[in-house]
């Protein structure tokens, strides 16, 4: 005989509502693409109704952006940590080239192409690109100046060599959707070799095996796996200046959901 008692139904509180539809605009975002990211399709992906995705956002730009910014905030998080553990600048540093490479990160590389084609006509989309690229800027160049500090790096200027690395990065990466297996070697490593021989350093510092303290660590917010193939790529940090060199990172990456 079936049961007839039934299922009690959690309502979930606003804020994690609001978190997990972020969440999955993200992940289809960076399977599928920003185009992909409407009302719709994102009530699909959650088994609700689009109503109530648009309860918690109206315009669908508005959802866009906030999947961009989800995504790329975390992989920035995962490359770049804020808080980072005990370690050198240089390892740090070291740290970065290493998960910016292979093609475990091809997907987010896309997804900053897609993002910043997009943005020629959307408006709420090229303000939160620029929030990113500021981001950045911002967390590398504090680490770069962290190294000028304790004398590990030279530079006169950290924030053009912050510039300087992120174009070779982002030119690298501007080619995520062709095959690179072809490449020499000495072209997948054009950003460590510019970023080594803008700050002093010999050849090979920053491929050095990196140190267990500053190991990989799991990607955060979409539980995401995919990336780029030769580091940050489609115009992450190298845009516009959103505002005084060094700026705040933090303030810069306020568009990842709580």
């Amino acid at each position: 005989m079936p049961s007839s008692v039934q299922r009690k139904r959690i309502r979930k509180t606003p804020a994690a509502r609001h978190a997990e539809i972020v969440v999955a605009a993200a992940t289809v975002a960076l399977s599928e693409g920003l185009e992909c990211v409407t009302l719709r399709r994102i009530g699909e992906e959650l088994g609700v109704r689009p109503g109530l995705i648009s309860h918690y956002f109206p315009s669908a730009e508005d959802l866009v952006a906030e999947a961009f910014g989800s995504a790329a905030s975390a992989e920035l998080d995962t490359l770049l940590p804020a808080e980072r553990p005990d370690g050198t600048p240089t390892q740090h540093l070291a740290r970065f080239f290493a998960h910016a490479a292979g093609e475990a990160y091809d997907d987010i590389s896309r997804l900053w192409i897609n993002a910043r084609h997009l943005s020629r006509y959307r408006p709420v989309l090229r303000d939160r690109v620029a929030e990113q690229e500021a981001a950045w800027r911002g967390r590398l160049e504090g680490l770069i100046r962290q190294g000028v500090e304790r004398e590990e790096f030279r530079t006169d200027d950290p924030y053009v060599t912050t510039i300087q690395i992120l174009v070779v990065l982002d030119g690298l990466g501007a080619h995520a959707n062709t095959d690179t297996s072809d490449r020499p070697e000495a072209v997948t490593r054009m950003a460590v070799t510019t970023a080594e021989r803008g700050l002093g350093l010999p050849s090979g510092a920053l491929t050095r095996p990196v140190d267990a303290s500053t190991g990989p660590c799991a990607p955060s917010g979409t539980g995401s796996t995919a990336g780029r193939n030769t580091g940050p790529a489609g115009g992450r940090g190298t845009g516009p200046a959103a505002g005084a060199h060094g700026a705040d990172p933090a303030a810069a990456s306020s568009s990842t959901p709580s």
